[in-house]
């Protein structure tokens, strides 16, 4: 393949440059006279036709090309490219003739649909191509088996950006979107026109065709060219199901009718099973059994598949007790080819073995009022020929009881399709919309609001699709449009269905909480009427309310009311994690834990399962406040998986800032940054302020641990002094210590003086509130900080004091760090290693691994020789200070004169008079040459 082939088709192969790479290889050694062969093989529509036809085009230049097919046809061919478009006994002819003067390729496509004596001449033609041949072998087939021996090259679905990049070329969005395209090779075969859309293409729509084409790029043509403009854009519901993709699975089908009966019945059973199932989760193995024993399959052949190794053709895979699709449109494939009658009768017979075997909910109602279990209720809609009112209404009543709501939403979506009043058939798909949000599929919930229409369209809910859109943004997207679109939602909502609508205001003040939107929060929060709650969530709300509005002690005397649930045998979770948010604003962090842990308990027992990574999060961030941070980043990765599983991208920028927090004690710095980058990347455009405070919080204390004080103070003056802030205003006050530790450090205690008094006043302010245990020994500190000399040292016995009264390693040592750190620098060095000491010995037992070589560094410049501060030196090292060794680190570092000096507490003259004296003990005479001493290939 030619390098100019290589380069500019990307907009006519999407996502095979790993494929086209292989070709290019193949193509280069039959160029040098080294032929060969290889079998591409791909489920129909994957493109594999398409790669024969780039390889023919490239290889044109430089030889001939035979090029056979079962059925010969121009269509769609590259007809300049092409030497002879022969028959399979034409081109096997061809090869028996060998001897090419010029290299030759010979692409044999759809080579699975040859006659067997075809197949296996063709075979040994391909094998028998020996070194030094002429002439390489292009096979592609939907299967390899019958070329066994060959290389052979499977094409996999497009990945998520090659589908996106060529449904942006259909839809007239992509590159080159202005000009006329009549054919697209590789995509599908006699594609003369391409579907504008001017307006652009709806992302819920865009969502969902990705989702249903499954990666394969014949069928997401299909389904674009099916749809008309104004469905592309949203304005009117999509069709259910999704028309054009019967050719696909037509070509799909065609292996089945040759598999024996027995295969196909079983995969006919499998296919139907999935139905009630939520996406993915394949089918119950025991269900099958019982079925195809009732339906007279032979209990060996059974046993065999589904809990041995017999093959079914490459079409079943087995998982546990679940039994899946090898690929999924095969399912699809196969309920597509039975006939509609025999298609029927499974779904009726699954019916009614489901029916048999009942389940929870069933079990669990009053005799009497039990209804039909929800997945033989599923499977009977999946059996109906028509729209059946009746049938409808069941599944949407079984829908309410206590089932898992993946199943909630299968129901709730066979309901609507079997609805033909158009507002009730919206209701019911924004229903099953909002059950799959709650189970953690927010891909199959936007599929599902793609068939409500678009906004301000006539349903029997209204509201209900503006609150599922609000909530899908509050954890995926801008939380500023979550706010706007869950208020307007509440105001749909309140009159009808109060328990959605206050759901909806408090996502709209979660929303405003996270930007820092304060007046926001009032506003969503303002709106709730607390009457037909209880106690304890009035007292939440309107305690929230008067914190925000600057009445803090009536504010705490309210929240304080909420922090134990009304019911603590069975508490909600919902209720659990807004008594963790009172207690962490009243600074009871060790209440806070407690809560945290009931909650998470709660929702694993409980779900939903999108609210598992919120659950995690809160207790993890507790758990921070209260200085456990192992706690914390174990219960903050664990969240970061299930944000991720249940796509929520919002949830995993906060988490990251969490990981970021704990790793700014723990480290290393590397972890550190990276979290901080990636809550940074995402906080940005999605307005997400509080996950972005916090993390420049994590970047700076861990500068502090590096000894980087005056990055650390750059870093965090814009989130804590006065005037336009760009912090949040529920993490700014946690900030101050870190700041005005770094700015004191940093040698800005005389030229800030003013904003640092400020700062800590207001501290004073926010202490003298909070229930927060480290608060009183932080305030002390910073006061040490800002102190005379001969005030100073009163400061630091009474932090001291109060950590002793509050516990917790890791701020305790913090202050024993600056301690003696301070008296070190007025030369009282015996004072100082005791302090130090101190610090060392808790900073390793919390595994503050920076912080304990900070602190190893001040106890090693106060004259201790013990072998826990020894640094590792070798050679003229070892025969500096602990001071000089400090201050050759630094310069080897890059660091000049003075900031050597503000990271040591030293005057620059001071390090100027030692740098002298390493120069002369190491024998050098630059700081080049020290560097280079020191650095990996130094000592």
């Amino acid at each position: 393949m030619t390098s100019s082939t290589t380069v500019h088709s990307p907009l006519r192969l999407y996502g095979r440059s790993g494929e086209l790479a292989i070709l290019d290889g193949l193509l280069a050694r039959l160029w040098q006279g080294d032929g060969g062969a290889l079998v591409l093989t791909a489920p129909p529509g994957l493109g594999r036709s398409a790669l024969l036809r780039e390889a023919a085009a490239a290889h044109r230049p430089r030889g001939p090309v035979l090029y056979a097919t079962a059925s010969p046809d121009e269509r769609g061919l590259p007809h300049s490219g092409l030497h002879a478009l022969l028959t399979p006994e034409s081109l096997l002819a061809r090869l028996r003739e060998r001897g090419a003067a010029r290299p030759l390729l010979v692409c044999a496509d759809d080579a699975h649909t040859w006659g067997p004596a075809s197949r296996t001449a063709l075979g040994l033609a391909a094998r028998g191509l020996g070194a030094g041949s002429r002439v390489a072998v292009l096979i592609a087939a939907d299967d390899g088996a019958a070329f066994a021996g060959l290389p052979a090259l499977r094409l996999g679905p497009l990945d998520e950006d090659a589908a996106s990049a060529l449904l942006d070329r259909l839809t007239g969005g992509g590159e080159g979107a202005g000009s006329h395209v009549r054919r697209l090779p590789g995509v599908t075969e006699g594609l003369d026109r391409v579907v504008r859309v001017a307006e652009g293409l709806d992302p819920v729509v865009r969502a969902e065709l990705l989702r249903e084409a499954a990666g394969n790029p014949r069928l997401l043509t299909g389904l674009t060219r099916h749809l008309t403009p104004d469905q592309l854009a949203g304005r009117t519901p999509l069709p259910c199901p999704l028309p054009g993709a019967e050719g696909v699975l037509a070509a799909h089908a065609d292996r089945l009718d040759g598999l024996p009966a027995h295969t196909r019945a079983l995969l006919l059973l499998a296919a139907a099973a999935q139905e009630h199932e939520p996406a993915g989760a394949g089918a119950d193995a025991l269900l099958l059994l019982r079925a195809g024993t009732r339906t007279g399959l032979p209990r060996d052949f059974l046993d065999g598949v589904l809990f041995g190794s017999a093959a079914t053709e490459g079409f079943l895979q087995r998982a546990g007790s679940r039994v899946h699709f090898s690929y999924p449109l095969f399912a699809r494939a196969v309920l597509h080819h039975a006939p509609p009658a025999r298609r029927r009768a499974t779904h009726e017979l699954l019916a009614a073995l489901l029916a048999e075997t009942g389940d929870r909910a069933a079990a669990s109602a009053p005799s009497g009022d039990r209804p039909a279990p929800l997945a033989s209720l599923v499977q009977l809609a999946c059996a109906a020929p028509a729209p059946d009112t009746a049938l409808a209404a069941r599944l949407e009543a079984a829908a309410t009881a206590p089932y898992p709501h993946g199943e909630r939403s299968s129901a709730l979506s066979r309901a609507a399709a079997l609805t033909t009043d158009p507002p009730l058939r919206s209701a019911r798909f924004a229903a099953a919309a909002e059950q799959a949000a709650l189970a953690g599929d927010p891909d199959r919930a936007r599929a599902l609001l793609a068939r409500t229409g678009a906004a301000g369209e006539q349903s029997a809910s209204p509201g209900l699709a503006p609150y599922v859109h609000g909530l899908l943004a509050l954890r995926t997207g801008p939380a500023a449009d979550a706010h706007a679109a869950l208020i307007a939602a509440a105001a749909l909502l309140g009159p009808y269905d109060p328990r959605r609508g206050l759901d909806a205001l408090l996502g709209a003040a979660e929303a405003a909480w996270v930007t820092g939107d304060a007046p926001g929060y009032l506003e969503a929060m303002g709106r709730i009427d607390p009457a037909p709650y209880d106690r304890a969530f009035a007292a939440y709300r309107a305690g929230m309310c008067a914190v925000l509005a600057g009445r803090t002690e009536a504010g705490h005397a309210l929240l304080r009311q909420c922090l134990d649930p009304m019911n603590p045998a069975d508490p909600a979770p919902a209720a659990l994690l807004r008594a963790g948010v009172a207690a962490l604003v009243l600074g009871e962090v060790a209440a806070a834990c407690r809560t945290g842990a009931r909650a998470l308990a709660a929702v694993r027992t409980r779900g939903p399962d999108a609210l598992l990574p919120q659950a995690l999060e809160h207790l993890a961030y507790a758990e921070l406040r209260a200085g456990l941070h192992a706690g914390a980043r174990a219960h903050a990765l664990e969240g970061l998986h299930a944000a991720r599983r249940t796509g929520q991208p919002n949830s995993s920028v906060h988490l990251h800032a969490v990981l970021a927090l704990a790793a700014s004690v723990e480290g290393p710095a590397e972890a550190c940054a990276a979290h901080c980058d990636a809550a940074l990347a995402g906080a940005g455009p999605h307005g997400l302020a509080q996950p972005a405070t916090l993390a420049t919080w994590a970047r700076a204390r861990a500068d502090l641990a590096a000894g980087r004080s005056e990055e650390a103070a750059a870093r965090l003056g814009p989130l804590v002094r006065p005037g336009p802030r760009q912090g949040h205003f529920a993490a700014r006050m946690l900030a101050v210590p870190c700041y005005v530790e770094a700015a004191v450090l940093a040698g800005r205690g005389a030229e800030e003086a003013g904003e640092l008094h400020a700062a800590v006043a207001e501290f004073a302010g926010w202490t003298a509130r909070t229930a927060d245990p480290q608060a009183p020994a932080q305030l002390a500190r910073c006061q040490a900080l800002l102190a005379q000399a001969e005030e100073a040292d009163a400061r630091y016995a009474e932090a001291l004091a109060h950590h002793d009264r509050a516990g917790g390693d890791f701020e305790r040592a913090r202050t024993q760090l600056l301690y003696g750190q301070w008296l070190r620098r007025r030369r009282r060095t015996r004072e100082a290693r005791t302090p130090l000491r101190d610090a060392l010995v808790a900073f390793q037992r919390c595994s503050a691994r920076a912080w304990a070589e900070r602190a190893a560094g001040e106890l090693r410049a106060a004259g201790e020789q013990g072998p826990s501060v020894r640094p590792a030196t070798d050679g003229a090292l070892s025969a500096l200070t602990p001071q000089q060794q400090r201050i050759a680190r630094c310069v080897a570092e890059g660091a000049t004169n003075r900031e050597v000096a503000l990271r040591l507490s030293l005057s620059p003259r001071t390090v100027d008079h030692h740098l002298r004296n390493v120069f002369a003990a190491l024998g050098i005479r630059s700081r080049t040459e020290l560097a280079r001493l020191l650095g990996p290939e130094g000592p």
